[in-house]
């Protein structure tokens, strides 16, 4: 059932809620859903003084949910029709008030309230991005979505709107104070905006407004209306433009004391730079942009703001400059209020309606729930793989598997020591001084024994100037020790609720010191070592601690509240300064500490024990120490999660919540009635739980690993290589390796195929296969679906039928004529007789063309009628060629894909398979636009291959001497290309066809990944992502000149691109999760956007980057222009991406030294700006001397 939120002074009183169509009016049919009434408290002067005037929350008894698109106040009076004359007489929002059909499935309308925190913080942050002034918390959230309506369209219909569908939401936030409207439209989900009127007898416009309807018990008045848009081109810019900022989103005060007298709407600019000021001709310039003639309006536009509801202006329009926020005061002649949404389309990132896994990708929309749910099937990945998934009628869940804890997403071993690695940066002034100190990159270690619940948490290279003054912040490591706090019964530590993956934001204020501390951390789960990581920022002021001296801090406890979590706590600490003439000084100082954390939970299963509403952390043994010589901050502490207690002695708690257990560091402790407990190994651990020694599973079972690999042990566990000349598959046994053993996969029958009944696999030679539909279906090989009989095939299935022959091979009865067909099931131009030997010719539908019967014996030279389908070659390429245009090209483990672009929208439902190599763990991938080919990197190998993309066979051009080649990058016009090797650690060059290698770098590398070239003029640029010191560099094409790019703020520099026709060199970080860019040439770099997940490889292509994400599976496009993510893309198959370049359909202009006659050299030709150098291959002598010769 849905509930409403009643007016202040009002109970809630369950009840129910309609969900009418005007059709089903007229039917006299009505559907009850549900439905609420409010009732209030106290007198009718009791609500004159305590209420505020509302425009929607006052004296409510119904809502109702229309199929028209509108949420009404009040049962609409069976005489009056709508869509009909605005406004009505009851009260309405109305998101898009048109007729709209519904019926025979032609689309659906979701209500719901929802009161969880995911949706209210939802809610909250569109409202406060359109009031960023407000303070607003919703209580209640109620959303409503109408998806894939159609219109209506009368008696005659339009052939133009048919096939289309609408697809919106409403949401409505309330509060006790306050309530919004907030007004969600997709990309490309309004596809019509008339309907067909009854009235009119035409097409109409459809309405987004608000009414409050008659008003008045005794003295009844019409109540204000506010009309938003009405007209095609209003309509249709709604899903292009906004009030709130954020295209598509728009949001409205619809109750509070500023709504007396209509709705306000929000005004906050799209993607303006809020600095830029106008004057009176400037404005008068940009506010006819897009809106047609204004004098169209018959009255001044009426704007009211909160708190200055006789306050109006002109009408408004957003364009790419600032407007003037001054107002134009006039009076109000008309009741109503128009506005116009601007006709300027914005760039921004797009409203989705989206399922709600995916809302913390978009942010934006409010999820609702359909027979279209994300299941258990197609998600398995996203829980850990120590987790069960589950199913639900709303969608799946993850749980962690007996001996395991977490969130299911997240798992580890219980009682099973953790590490946590990140890293810090701040900007603190300490004490009075007018300057910060400031530190970036600053390493974070921590290391936790979870069945003490203490953690150690030391912090790097933090600069004597403030480490002293940052002893107090304890807390800073102390939410890694609320993340593995001893649990308590039925209550749970941070990393069982959260996984590991929040972001808390907390503030510190001093009592008696002017200004705060902000702390902001993001954690982001586990990574590929399994260690949690860390990303903290700290900025704002604390007060002096002079050096030398020491802190101490007493126990102490926090409440956590677990809607949204929070806690707040005021804390003591104890300032010893060094002594001086034999005495040491202390004192006692006091800071308030306020914290938020924020994360994503799984709310689809319902049966999940409900978490207490309240919890204490309770932290003892507290110990801080800066370390000046090390310059190394320590923090440790001991935690436990529990019920809110006075604080009860020691001995009457049970020694696994205290500490006191005395179990193994490798142990969980399991606590029993009173005090009593017992201790239980972690898995991959033997002994009686206070001695826990490491499991052996390799001595222990030694065919644990399969054939052809080595087990070798590790605490808690144990890992499986393959030993040489073999290599893992995907189903984790060793098998041999390309070139000593080829994998028939048709053969063997490891393919991806669909089932012989439907598809044939077709062995490529090597370890390479094409899956293929057989004839009479049709699909892509891997998932084939039973194409449409044809006319031939019917009428030859009707004739055996009817003679009783199910059995096709039987034979066919003496004159009995049976209609042949060909493989693509149409009719053979030449038709004979069976019986009396006559034969004919027949057009496309089977029917005997005149005069070419012949006599028996004789065969007609008939027409081939229906030219075959050509599907390809009857042995499919191994390369499927591409089809005209520029595509982007990733890798995905064991195969390659392409996904068209138009202009620079990724099409994606034509993306295809390119090659599929399932023996490859494919990396780097590389474009050449001269013969269009494109080159890959294999790490299982390890081999540098390429294919032609006009088809035909892989090849490998270099297998010999390799270690773990990742980046690769290639010059079109000297026609060279350049890898990276991680595992060698250098850089090398070679021609296209893999010879005349040449290292050019085999020094101060040590992870070197991604690579790029700027052929033109003859620079390569290549990332190195040394967790101890990550850097960008550059050097000249032939190896000289090389100086290092980037070396500040970098992470986890992973890849990179290079625009040739911008001159901008951009990468991804993994470490600082940003995209950002630079003009090599000049100084300063650019934060294009942060807040990525794990970008891997990155590629662009006009105003666009396209990066690859490992966390998200996804292809994700990113608008330099307005540093936002406008798009993504999730492969069918949801595993790693790896590498991704752009297949230009024609090579940017410009020539290099080499592009001619191959610069002249006899061997490579290696561009320098300017000029270039002749090289030759590693152990080979030059056949000449010359300058730039060798």
């Amino acid at each position: 059932g849905l509930c409403f939120i009643c007016p202040l002074g009002c109970l809630h009183f369950k009840g129910r809620v309609k969900l009418t169509s005007s059709r089903d009016r007229e039917r006299r049919q009505v559907f009850f859903l549900g439905v609420f009434e409010c009732i209030c408290l106290g007198s009718s002067e009791f609500l004159r003084k305590n209420s505020f005037p509302t425009l929607f929350l006052t004296m409510l008894s119904l809502v109702q949910v229309t199929t028209n698109g509108i949420i009404a106040m009040s049962e609409p009076p069976a005489k009056e029709s709508y869509p009909g004359v605005f406004p009505p007489t009851f009260g309405v929002v109305a998101p898009f008030l048109a007729d709209l059909d519904t019926t025979d499935g032609l689309g659906k309308v979701y209500y719901r309230e929802d009161l969880s925190p995911s949706v209210t913080q939802l809610a909250a942050e569109c409202v406060q991005r359109g009031f960023p002034e407000v303070s607003f918390q919703p209580s209640s959230v109620v959303v409503v979505t109408w998806e894939s309506v159609a219109p209506y369209q009368g008696p005659s219909k339009d052939p133009e709107q048919e096939g289309k569908r609408n697809t919106f939401q409403a949401v409505l936030a309330s509060s006790d104070y306050s309530s919004y409207a907030i007004f969600l439209y997709p990309e490309d989900g309004l596809q019509f905006y008339t309907t067909f009127s009854k009235k009119d007898e035409n097409q109409v416009p459809a309405v987004v407004a608000f009414s409050q309807g008659i008003q008045g018990l005794f003295w009844k008045s019409e109540g204000a209306y506010n009309i938003f848009a009405n007209d095609r081109e209003s309509i249709g810019n709604l899903a292009k433009s906004s009030n709130s900022g954020q295209q598509g989103v728009w949001v409205f005060e619809i109750g509070s004391p500023a709504t007396a007298s209509g709705v306000v709407p929000s005004d906050v600019s799209l993607g303006l730079d809020d600095g830029a000021e106008y004057d009176d001709e400037d404005y008068e310039s940009v506010t006819h942009l897009g809106l047609g003639d204004v004098s169209t309006t018959p009255f001044p536009y009426e704007d009211p703001r909160r708190g200055d509801p006789g306050t109006y202006s002109a009408p408004r329009v957003l364009s790419p400059r600032r407007l003037p926020t001054e107002r134009h005061p006039g009076p109000p002649t008309e009741r109503t209020r128009s506005f116009q949404p601007p006709a300027e389309t914005f760039p921004q990132q797009h409203a989705q309606v989206i399922d709600v896994d995916e809302v913390e990708e978009t942010g934006v929309v409010f999820s609702y729930n359909t027979d279209s749910r994300q299941t258990c099937a197609n998600n398995r990945h996203q829980c850990s793989v120590h987790a069960e998934c589950r199913d639900f009628a709303t969608g799946f869940c993850c749980s962690c598997v007996a001996g395991y804890t977490g969130n299911g997403q997240q798992c580890v071993a219980e009682g099973s020591p953790q590490r946590v690695n990140g890293k810090v940066k701040g900007r603190i002034f300490v004490g009075n001084s007018p300057v910060p100190i400031v530190f970036e990159n600053t390493d974070l270690h921590s290391y936790v024994v979870m069945n003490h619940g203490r953690s150690y948490t030391a912090i790097s290279t933090i600069p004597e100037t403030v480490g002293y003054s940052l002893l107090p912040l304890a807390p800073i490591g102390g939410i890694i020790g609320w993340m593995f706090a001893v649990e308590q019964d039925a209550f749970k530590n941070g990393f069982s609720i959260t996984g590991g993956e929040f972001t808390r934001q907390a503030e510190v204020t001093f009592v008696g010191y002017p200004g705060k501390l902000v702390i902001k951390q993001q954690f982001s789960g586990i990574d590929e070592h399994g260690h949690l990581t860390i990303n903290t920022e700290l900025e704002g002021h604390v007060p002096h601690i002079p050096f030398g001296s020491s802190v101490h801090i007493e126990p102490y406890t926090e409440l956590y509240h677990y809607s949204l979590i929070t806690s707040s706590s005021t804390r003591e600490y104890t300032v010893t300064e060094p002594e001086q003439g034999g005495a040491a000084s202390s004192n006692i100082y006091t800071y308030q500490w306020r914290q938020t954390i924020t994360f994503q939970e799984c709310a689809h299963d319902t049966s999940r024990p409900v978490l207490p509403s309240t919890q204490q952390l309770s932290v003892d043994s507290v110990f801080v120490l800066y370390n000046q010589e090390e310059r190394i901050l320590r923090y440790a502490l001991s935690n436990s999660i529990g019920p809110v207690r006075d604080g009860s002695p020691d001995a009457l708690q049970n020694p696994c919540y205290i500490g006191t257990h005395g179990c193994d560091t490798n142990a969980a402790c399991r606590p029993g009635p009173g005090v009593q407990f017992t201790c239980e190994c972690s898995i991959g651990f033997r002994g009686d739980g206070r001695t826990c020694s490491d499991i052996d599973e390799c001595s222990e079972q030694p065919s644990v690993c399969g054939s052809h690999a080595i087990c070798n042990n590790h605490p808690g566990t144990f890992r499986c290589e393959c030993v040489e000349g073999y290599q893992f598959s995907e189903e984790g046994t060793c098998v041999a390796t390309v070139d000593q053993r080829p994998i028939n996969y048709c053969e063997t029958g490891l393919h991806d195929c669909d089932i012989p009944q439907r598809a044939q696999c077709i062995y490529m030679g090597g370890s390479s296969y094409t899956c293929s539909c057989l004839p009479g279906f049709s699909g892509d090989g891997r998932a084939c679906q039973e194409m449409e009989k044809t006319r031939c095939q019917l009428e030859r299935e009707h004739i055996l039928r009817a003679a009783g022959l199910t059995d096709p091979q039987q034979p066919v009865m003496p004159g009995l004529f049976v209609p042949e067909c060909d493989e693509h099931g149409h009719y053979t131009p030449t038709q004979c007789h069976g019986s009396t030997g006559h034969c004919w010719c027949v057009d496309r539908d089977g029917r005997e063309l005149e005069g070419t019967r012949t006599r028996p014996g004789m065969t007609p030279p008939c027409n081939t009628v229906a030219p075959p389908i050509h599907h390809g070659p009857s042995v499919p390429t191994a390369v499927i060629p591409l089809p005209p245009g520029t595509h982007l090209l990733f890798a995905q483990t064991g195969k390659i894909e392409h996904l068209p672009l138009e202009g620079s929208i990724m099409q994606k439902t034509e993306a295809k398979t390119l090659l599929h190599a399932p023996d490859k763990v494919i990396i780097g991938l590389a474009f050449d636009c001269v013969d269009k080919m494109v080159y890959w990197t294999d790490i299982s190998e390890p081999s540098i291959g390429r294919a032609s993309m006009h088809g035909g066979e892989p090849t490998t051009i270099i297998r010999q001497d390799l270690g773990s080649p990742e980046g690769i990058a290639l010059d079109h016009l000297g026609r060279n290309i350049f890898w990276t090797d991680s595992h060698l650690d250098r850089i090398e060059v070679a021609k296209l066809d893999g010879t005349q290698r040449r290292v050019l770098f085999e020094t101060d590398l040590v992870n070197p990944r991604g690579i790029i070239t700027d052929s033109v003029r003859g620079n390569l640029y290549w990332t190195d992502w040394n967790r101890d010191s990550p850097k960008i560099e550059t050097s000249y094409m032939d190896g000289t000149n090389r100086r290092i790019l980037v070396q500040d703020d970098l992470g986890l520099p992973n890849g990179l691109t290079f625009d040739a026709y911008s001159s901008q060199l951009c990468w991804v970080d993994a470490g600082t999760n940003r995209v950002e860019c630079l003009k090599p040439d000049e100084s300063g770099r650019r934060r294009v956007l942060e807040g990525l997940q794990y970008p891997f490889a990155v590629t662009s292509y006009g105003k666009n980057l396209y990066y690859t994400d490992w966390k998200t599976n996804s292809v994700v496009a990113v608008d330099l222009a307005i540093s936002k993510e406008t798009d993504a893309f999730h492969p069918h198959k949801q595993t790693r991406l790896y590498g991704v370049t752009t297949a230009l359909s024609q090579c940017p202009q410009g020539h290099n030294y080499c592009s001619v006659n191959n610069g002249g050299c006899t061997h490579l030709c290696l561009a320098t700006p300017g000029s270039r150098t002749c090289r030759c291959p590693d152990n080979t002598l030059g056949s000449k001397m010359d300058q730039g010769f060798e």
